[in-house]
């Protein structure tokens, strides 16, 4: 019985990687999509309950609000960013800017939040001057930085949370600044280097000032509502695919050794990165299996749009789509886990 539910989870999996990015309908309607195959993944797995869909209902409703509140804050003050965006490049150039603002927002998405960092990330990004591959690829590496500096503590992220408060008790005692002691060498040098890249690595192309882009009009109250409401159906999708597939990730994740544990984190680049971390992270586990499984979950977290939260938000904000965020994301994506694949394997 239970290998009929894995084939029906393996296909919806397999639908969720390749549809959004072979089918033009799917990734218009993406939160849609989502949510379809988060309801068949909790059918197949035969997990419906008032509880689990009280839970769906209720887990995006923090997160839409902070979408909406930022929304209206933001166009309130919209002017004022802007003539801060503008001050900061006059002293420090275009490059040097890009650089400092993306790092910063990665290393204080652990205080801020990832959410309040990543709308801070689009609305910089929606006051500079600049043409829509720029745009793509400072969202991009600027939601890494994010993802990997926001789980220095737990606070930062979801996933952040979730482990923290799994591994709280014996043997780990994990408190506020586990997390940072664990992943602040490793995550330092990848939140640098993704500032790096999106500021210094290829053209970042101007914008026609002379003509208002549909993304820098000022944004209606309905237009606000309706961002919300989509963020609020992407999260409570993610929440059914999540549990919906969680027999098969329990079934699976303790018989992988060290390095199939690694790899398989790969999946939360679909998934949403702090699902996997709930399924996959036990107090059994030692110092290093965690490192190395929490490090996949947060890169891999970002070379989709479903991978993680900040991803979530600055490609609906930017008006990203599936494709392009894949062709900017994969690439760095899959050169960090290969090198954070072969410093595992050395150092530890």
């Amino acid at each position: 019985m239970f290998e009929l539910t894995f084939a029906g989870l393996a296909v919806i999996m397999a639908l969720v990687l390749i549809l959004p990015f072979s089918v033009k309908r799917v990734e218009e309607e993406l939160e849609l999509f989502l949510l379809l195959m988060g309801a068949a993944a909790m059918t197949v797995s035969g997990l419906w309950s008032w509880h689990a869909a009280r839970e769906a209902a209720a887990e995006p409703l923090k997160i839409s609000a902070a979408v909406l509140a930022a929304g209206f804050l933001f166009r309130a003050g919209k002017s004022g960013v802007r003539r801060g965006v503008g001050l900061l490049e006059e002293k420090l150039g275009l490059r040097h800017s890009v650089f400092a603002l993306i790092a910063a927002l990665g290393f204080l998405s652990s205080l801020l939040t990832a959410i309040i960092a990543a709308l801070l990330l689009c609305e910089v990004i929606r006051r500079m001057d600049l043409d829509r591959p720029a745009r793509v690829k400072l969202a991009v590496y600027g939601c890494y930085a994010i993802g990997l500096g926001a789980a220095l503590t737990p606070i930062g992220e979801p996933l952040s949370t979730i482990i923290t408060s799994k591994l709280q008790g014996p043997p780990h005692e994990a408190g506020f600044f586990w997390l940072a002691r664990l992943l602040g060498a490793w995550v330092t040098p990848a939140i640098i280097a993704a500032a790096a890249l999106a500021a210094y690595r290829g053209p970042l192309g101007r914008g026609d000032r002379g003509s208002r882009k549909p993304e820098d009009a000022p944004e209606s109250t309905g237009g606000l509502f309706l961002r919300a409401g989509k963020v609020y159906l992407f999260v409570a999708a993610l929440v059914f695919l999540g549990t919906g597939l969680a027999p098969a990730a329990d079934r699976l994740i303790p018989a992988l050794r060290d390095w199939q544990l690694y790899w398989l984190g790969t999946a939360s680049a679909a998934l949403d990165n702090a699902t996997l971390a709930a399924a996959g992270i036990v107090p059994s586990m030692g110092r290093e299996q965690i490192l190395s499984f929490t490090l996949s979950l947060l890169v891999s977290g970002g070379m989709l749009i479903p991978g993680n939260i900040p991803n979530i938000i600055s490609a609906d904000a930017l008006g990203i789509k599936s494709r392009e965020w894949a062709l900017a994301a994969l690439p760095p994506g899959a050169a960090l886990l290969a090198a954070y694949f072969l410093a595992l394997k050395v150092l530890n």
